[in-house]
């Protein structure tokens, strides 16, 4: 993986629940890791739903491997100020990288 090619910074987010003295649950993001990233493939697609039609936005994202931080499904990625999905996690070779298969989260 040549550093050259990691242009792009993304934040790497998880989901955690804190509880409040009332009891009421919150649930807020936090940051993992600030990492470099290439963007290997950006694709849009309209598909027709029940209601319409709806943008899919996809983006994959080659990052180096993180010792420290196991990266989940139930993460997500922050990037250019869109938060995506992370719906796949591939290992590069061993331990050496790590792509992101990304979709984008409507908020």
């Amino acid at each position: 993986m040549r550093a050259g090619k990691l242009d792009r910074t993304i934040t790497i987010q998880r989901a955690v629940e804190t509880v409040a003295p009332s009891g009421a649950v919150f649930s807020a993001w936090v940051d993992l890791a600030d990492v470099r990233a290439e963007l290997l493939q950006a694709t849009a697609d309209e598909v027709a739903t029940g209601f319409g039609e709806a943008e899919t936005v996809l983006r994959t994202f080659r990052i180096r491997w993180l010792a420290n931080v196991e990266i989940t499904t139930a993460d997500r990625v922050f990037s250019a100020g869109a938060a995506y999905g992370i719906k796949d996690v591939v290992e590069i070779g061993r331990r050496r990288g790590l792509e992101l298969r990304c979709e984008r989260v409507r908020t």
